[in-house]
């Protein structure tokens, strides 16, 4: 068993730049933390609204932000961004409390986001060693998995995300052969986000989480690359 100073990333090369995207979150300043512990990272690059001011729904704060890291190299990203609730309005448990403005809201902020960090950070990745992405996601995004319904917003805002990952996957493994691109679901997490939902399912601490993803990515291969898998490294249906 791994203990919390075993490292996690030994695949990455000495000296690895981290950027963690959503880094005031539960889930994102795990990572920070435990990145930070690394003894081989380079630099732990903390990415959020309230540091850096990077906002999701202005794509001149994420190229403000991809433009001031020009030429370090990066071989660890990850965007641990997405929204449950939009601005007090829970998930919809039926297609007729579909408002218009919400789900665009949760497009935004979950698919076409993550859209834009891609757009202006993949472009910032090693070429030559080995670099590893993940944009978390959620099981509910799954098409194939969907069985109870409900929660239309996120569960397509989500599905959405799943499909620009492995859009991306495909664009950059032309010029990237060592590229992992992956979208991850990081299990049920004692977070904010999903407390209110969290009632009868098995959780986890933010922490747990961290130490599940890092691991998770560390064994990834370039093969997976443009997959959609659990915080265990199980595959989940698109």
């Amino acid at each position: 068993m791994k203990t919390t100073n075993d490292p996690l990333l030994t695949s990455l090369p000495p000296g690895f730049n981290a950027v963690i995207i959503g880094a005031s979150g539960g889930i994102g300043s795990a990572l920070c933390a435990h990145l930070q512990q690394e003894p081989h990272v380079g630099e732990v690059i903390a990415l959020s609204r309230g540091h850096c001011q990077i906002d999701l729904l202005d794509e001149s704060s994420i190229q403000k932000a991809a433009q001031n890291l020009e030429g370090k190299p990066i071989q660890l990203l990850i965007c641990a961004t997405g929204v449950l609730d939009v601005d007090g309005h829970p998930p919809e448990k039926a297609l007729r409390q579909v408002n218009p403005e919400i789900m665009l809201r949760e497009f935004g902020i979950n698919a076409v986001g993550p859209a834009l960090i891609a757009k202006h950070f993949l472009p910032l990745l090693d070429r030559k060693e080995r670099a590893i992405i993940a944009f978390l996601s959620a099981r509910v995004g799954s098409i194939g998995d969907n069985r109870l319904g409900g929660w239309i917003s996120y569960r397509a805002s989500k599905a959405a995300l799943n499909q620009i990952v492995r859009t991306a996957s495909i664009e950059y493994a032309r010029t990237h052969p060592e590229i992992v691109l992956t979208a991850i679901h990081p299990g049920t997490v004692r977070t904010n986000l999903s407390k209110p939902y969290a009632s009868g399912h098995h959780t986890v601490s933010p922490d747990e989480a961290a130490t599940s993803i890092l691991t998770t990515l560390n064994a990834l291969g370039a093969d997976a690359s443009g997959s959609f898998i659990a915080y265990d490294g199980n595959p989940i249906p698109w």
